[in-house]
């Protein structure tokens, strides 16, 4: 926000307008040895000194523009086109919010019907809301809509290999309710569902990297009359079979790789898709195409009741906010990089990333755990992978995840990720620097 200073007139006049005859008046209510507390501040400084000081202390950050970037788990530096921020940031989107009334919001509106329209093939399924905070909470929100299909059905299924920050999220969200959550071990038709499953969830990759095929997962979970959530990158869905194709009942997704920065963990874009089927009870906002008295196209909210956004009590999920602004970045990158360009970003960060495992595997001591990956996969690491990463970090390579953040069992495990912001000079200088720490 700029600073707009104002005058001794200007407050004279704006006091004299409410009746007040100093700027103290104003404060009468709060006892007087609250007021004014000493806070020992040091002088003030001019605006050149402190925009100096600052950038000074900005420097001092590791960014992906300075190093030579490998690290994902969840935020991913993929390249955004000067167009996408240049036309999110117009105007008459800045203030954008609620579109509950059509008549004045349907330029709103139809960037989250195209959103949804593009996102829906994406994930080869019906209808996509719009849209979550984040994707863990686009899954937990999954999570809690199947159990809701069925309350006597109480087990949810989740691969091991979830995402640990995504499982806090999901577990918040499930300890008020008399859930049970169990775990399994890699491809989803190792879950075993039963009559009690409410819902199988699988991650399309999954926190390691590794992508298992679907559909006997799918198949399992139907047969046991519970219901198949897929977890998946966006950007996977343009070079591979989508979940709905795969049999998925409900997809969701991180949406941040389409076009939105890292922001430094926020805000992000949880997405939301669903069967037809399925609709009527998510979370979230639809818009669907209407026609006036004149047979023009307009837009409108659909298909979710108003409870899902006035009487809260009554609601299918608390999540009502729509990412709007998030949400429009991802609907201008699908809309501007079309299926052919999303396809082409999605291939070079799978052969840039299998290029760069091929390298690593080749190193003495290193082995690459995954057999089928995207973009992501694990490296087991001859030394701790915390000094892999403090050693290469010291040299403008940020090597990826050392998994001992999450768990000090794996402290020789390295989640490494590639995109299409990675050179092969990068993956090279990679490879030396990790030969040279294990040397």
């Amino acid at each position: 926000m700029p600073f707009i200073p104002n005058s001794n007139e200007d407050r004279e006049s704006m006091l004299k307008e409410i009746g007040k005859s100093s700027i103290e008046e104003l404060f009468l209510d709060i006892p007087e040895k609250l007021r004014f507390p000493e806070l020992n501040l040091p002088e003030g400084i001019s605006e050149m000194e402190m925009l100096s000081e600052i950038e000074a202390l900005s420097a001092k950050n590791t960014t992906a523009r300075k190093a030579a970037w490998f690290l994902g788990a969840g935020a991913y530096n993929h390249y955004i086109p000067s167009l996408f921020p240049a036309l999110a940031s117009r105007g008459e989107f800045l203030t954008a919010y609620t579109p509950y009334q059509p008549e004045v919001s349907q330029g709103t509106l139809q960037a989250i019907f195209e959103y949804q329209s593009m996102a829906a093939e994406l994930f080869g399924v019906s209808v996509v809301n719009a849209s979550h905070y984040d994707g863990a909470t686009a899954l937990a929100e999954a999570v809690l809509m199947a159990w809701k299909q069925n309350l006597e059905r109480n087990k949810i299924l989740l691969p091991k290999d979830l995402h640990p920050e995504y499982r806090e999220v999901l577990t918040t969200y499930l300890s008020s309710f008399d859930v049970e959550v169990q775990e399994y071990e890699g491809a989803p038709e190792n879950a075993a569902p039963d009559a009690r499953t409410a819902c199988v969830v699988a991650g399309y990759p999954d926190f390691s990297g590794q992508i298992h095929a679907l559909a006997k997962g799918a198949e399992l979970a139907h047969a046991a009359g519970a219901l198949f959530i897929v977890h998946t990158d966006p950007l996977l869905c343009a070079l591979l079979e989508s979940p709905g194709a795969q049999g998925a009942d409900i997809v969701t997704a991180e949406g941040q790789c389409l076009g939105n920065p890292m922001n430094f963990g926020g805000p992000f874009l949880g997405m939301m898709g669903a069967t037809e089927k399925l609709m009527r009870k998510m979370p979230g906002r639809i818009v669907g195409e209407a026609r006036d008295h004149a047979g023009r196209r307009g837009f409108v909210l659909t298909l979710t009741a108003r409870e899902q956004h006035i009487r809260r009590e009554k609601a299918v999920s608390n999540i009502c906010s729509n990412q709007g602004l998030v949400m429009l970045q991802a609907c201008i990158y699908m809309a501007a990089m079309g299926h052919h360009g999303m396809k082409t970003v999605a291939r070079l960060c799978y052969d840039k990333a299998h290029y760069a495992a091929s390298r690593i595997a080749s190193l003495p001591g290193y082995k690459v755990g995954n057999t089928a990956f995207f973009k992501e996969f694990l490296v087991k690491t001859p030394v701790p992978a915390e000094r892999i990463f403090e050693k290469l970090a010291k040299k403008s390579v940020v090597p990826g995840l050392p998994l001992s953040r999450y768990d000090a069992s794996r402290q020789n495990e390295l989640l490494v990720c590639v995109t299409e912001m990675n050179t092969k000079a990068e993956i090279d200088r990679l490879v030396e620097l990790l030969g040279e720490v294990s040397a």
